[in-house]
């Protein structure tokens, strides 16, 4: 999924970056090498949710080395992309990104704003057809937090949980635009009371590692100010019954840039109903 080219000077003085391809070399990110979270399957799932034809602003909220937003902008060229991420050094990252051959093509429609999804500081409220973002998945007290800080604090909600997430994704999406989401799968409550009076028609796709084994992640999607009823798609099987090889249809997200839309044809009615 993700080929590492080669490590490269610290951009901050913190640490080397690798720089990893993404849907098969379109797209180029800079991410640490070591003692820091590191984007992969679940941005580039993310990024597919997006259907290729939407126009406008995307926001990518907590956007980190920018792998879910490039992503996006390289496969939906009606868009610009806005990455918003506080950390410095994952803004760093972004940036300099940006200015890699591979991202050339798009790279005039992305930005990043260095800045937190609570005072969003640079963002104008309205200003998005559509916002996506990947929190992090545990609880400050989780006993799973990474010894390595900079990489526990990537993981760890803060005390608010997910409500500070949807309360900016609402605040910076239009009337009718979406949000989509990817947390844990038994963090589903959580999704739904964050949601709640900010997001309806809840679209919820479950995804697991095998056929036949429960979820472990979700995504959601979700449209500002509506009052329809939430959705539970079929689950979306990762990997073929034996060995660790994705499914074809996987590949085809992973390495061809396909949309989610085209591997479950009902997230794309969807998307159609909600707008």
């Amino acid at each position: 999924m993700t080929v590492a080219a080669g490590l490269r000077p610290g951009l901050t003085g913190l640490g080397a970056t690798t720089a990893d391809a993404f849907l098969g070399g379109r797209v180029e990110a800079l991410q640490p090498a070591a003692g820091r979270h590191r984007a992969g399957l679940e941005a580039v799932l993310l990024a597919a949710s997006v259907p290729q034809d939407i126009e406008g602003t995307v926001v990518d909220l907590g956007a980190g080395t920018g792998v879910a937003g490039l992503c996006i902008a390289a496969r939906c060229r009606d868009v610009s992309l806005v990455l918003v991420e506080r950390d410095r050094f994952a803004v760093e990252c972004a940036r300099a990104a940006l200015e890699l051959e591979a991202n050339r093509g798009f790279s005039g429609r992305v930005e990043v704003i260095e800045t937190d999804i609570v005072t969003r500081v640079g963002l104008a409220d309205g200003m998005a057809a559509a916002a996506v973002f990947n929190p992090p998945f545990y609880r400050e007290s989780a006993a799973s937090a990474s010894p390595s800080p900079a990489r526990a604090e990537a993981h760890m909600l803060g005390d608010g949980g997910l409500a500070p997430w949807f309360r900016a994704a609402a605040g910076l999406v239009e009337p009718g635009g979406t949000v989509t989401a990817v947390f844990l799968a038994d963090g589903l409550d959580q999704v739904i009371d964050a949601a709640k009076g900010r997001f309806g028609a809840l679209d919820i796709l479950p995804i697991a590692p095998r056929k036949g084994m429960t979820a472990h992640r979700i995504l959601v999607r979700g449209v500002k100010g509506s009052r329809a009823p939430l959705r539970i798609f079929p689950q979306l099987v990762l990997h073929q019954d034996r060995g660790n090889r994705f499914k074809p249809e996987i590949e085809a997200i992973l390495r061809d840039g396909a949309g989610l839309d085209e591997v479950v044809p009902s997230w794309r009615r969807g998307g159609a109903r909600v707008r």
